[in-house]
């Protein structure tokens, strides 16, 4: 057997898997999206007036660095991400 001969079984193989693999996909029944979760009545409280923010502060780009409520929304947020935990403090005195 030459390489061509080898090269074609190759080539006749791959288009075989390939045709396989779109039947199997086009039969496949379709799942149902999963719906977002809802909050409930009663539940938690309303949306994140920070996180809301600081949406607003990225819809408005370049101007965001000008505007001091986005300043202000930016220090509260890593003033959040960066405060240390009670748990952080007291293992790090205990060293």
């Amino acid at each position: 057997m030459d390489t061509r001969m080898f090269a074609r079984l190759g080539a006749v193989v791959f288009v075989a898997v390939a045709i396989t693999a779109a039947a199997m996909e086009m039969t496949r029944k379709g799942e149902e999206p999963v719906p977002p979760a809802t909050v409930r009545p009663g539940g938690v409280a309303g949306p994140d007036p920070l996180r809301e923010e600081l949406h607003r502060c990225a819809l408005l780009g370049e101007a965001g660095g000008r505007d001091p409520g986005c300043l202000a929304a930016w220090a509260r947020n890593r003033a959040r991400f960066l405060a240390p935990t009670s748990g952080t403090s007291s293992s790090q005195e205990a060293r």
